[in-house]
């Protein structure tokens, strides 16, 4: 027996047109409009062809953006704890489900994903971040291809959306990172503990990013050369399968030396024990005698805050910024320091030298050549690091 074709009919309290298949109803939009016709023979023409999912025609963006969400919270993870990624996600999701939430996900398309994106450029975002979030926008719907949730001629369709183009486009654009001025890194050193400027001195020298400085323990250290080699626990690039070697020389090992403790399972660089060293200063420079009851006095058991065994990249940027409040200077945070030792080692090595000491790769490279780039990297820091 011939299927019988379902009817394209009015939803009267709603204004829209419907199509009931297998006893539920798709809403297609304003009845007799283009779109709606559309949306008709698709559903129709899937129904025939056996490829019609009910669940999938009434998924919601709202509901796709919260699955999507739970796995980006479980995939974007890295040592235990979520990446930026899961909140670059959840911001570029913001405007989607503000203006789309609940439409269904069959329905979006280009024209839909470029108003978000307007929106977007009216909230005053720079160009780079709103074409990253819609890149992550597409994402969502590649992954909810994946795993049967969507329609791939939905993903493909917003897959064609090119990105805002320089200057073709109201979106502002985002100021080059650039080098600190030496002026202002040299007048933070009176602001700083012991340990943060020798971290960032340590990144002038070896181009190190923050957060290698800030895990930097000294059983990661091979000590056995005349350049150091620094391999860290974790780096930018390691889901990539990429190795992370980072050369320090005669200059960086002189900065090392005090910082390096008998135990290697410690932190190099810690906040207990600049802390420590603070309160042991303090108490030197008393001008009047210590009372009997402050002498009495015990550290707490449980104190509410205590410094912790190793600083964290925000821990880190928060005491230079702290110190150049102090200083009077404008605010600089420690990423660009890896901006100032790329300056310095480019006139003196090349572009090349540079990024084999940095670790910057624009293809992936294969086991020979990185074996000829680290040991580029070492000739050059044997000099200049």
């Amino acid at each position: 027996m011939a299927k019988r074709t379902p009817k394209y009919a009015l939803h009267k309290p709603s204004g829209q047109a419907r199509v009931r298949i297998d006893g539920k109803n798709h809403y297609l939009g304003i009845h007799n409009s283009p779109e709606s016709q559309d949306r008709y023979e698709n559903l129709v023409s899937k129904w025939f062809a056996g490829t019609f999912n009910a669940d999938r025609e009434s998924l919601s963006l709202d509901r796709l953006s919260l699955l999507y969400l739970d796995h980006c919270r479980v995939y974007y993870v890295k040592d235990s704890s979520r990446t930026s990624e899961v909140y670059a996600t959840q911001a570029a999701l913001r405007p989607l489900i503000r203006l789309f939430g609940k439409e269904k996900v069959s329905h979006f398309g280009p024209m839909k994903l470029k108003r978000v994106r307007n929106e977007m450029i009216s909230q005053k975002a720079a160009r780079s971040t709103i074409n990253g979030h819609v890149q992550r926008i597409v994402r969502m719907l590649k992954w909810g291809v994946e795993n049967e949730l969507v329609d791939a001629t939905v993903y493909q369709s917003c897959k064609a959306v090119s990105g805002l183009r320089r200057g073709r486009s109201e979106a502002h654009e985002t100021q080059p990172v650039k080098p600190v001025a030496q002026v202002d890194i040299d007048v933070v050193e009176l602001f700083v503990s012991r340990e943060v400027w020798a971290m960032i001195q340590l990144q002038l020298c070896t181009g190190m990013r923050p957060g290698e400085v800030c895990i930097l323990k000294a059983r990661d250290l091979d000590r056995t050369g005349d350049v150091w080699t620094f391999t860290p626990e974790t780096h930018k690039t390691a889901h990539h399968g990429r190795q992370r070697l980072i050369f320090i020389g005669p200059k960086g090992q002189e900065i090392l030396r005090p910082f390096l403790s008998s135990t290697d399972r410690e932190f190099v660089f810690s906040p207990a024990n600049a802390e420590a060293v603070r309160n042991e200063l303090k108490r030197a420079s008393r001008k009047s005698p210590m009372t009997p009851s402050q002498a009495a006095r015990t550290p707490k058991e449980d104190p509410q805050w205590s410094p912790g065994q190793g600083y964290r990249r925000d821990s880190y940027s928060r005491a230079i910024s702290r110190a150049c409040k102090l200083a009077k200077v404008p605010e600089w945070a420690p990423n660009r320091l890896r901006h100032n030792a790329a300056t310095a080692l480019r006139k003196t090595h090349g572009l090349d030298g540079t990024r084999t000491v940095l670790g910057h790769s624009t293809t992936d490279m294969t086991e020979i050549y990185a074996e000829i780039d680290f040991e580029t990297a070492r000739k050059i820091m044997r000099s200049s690091g």
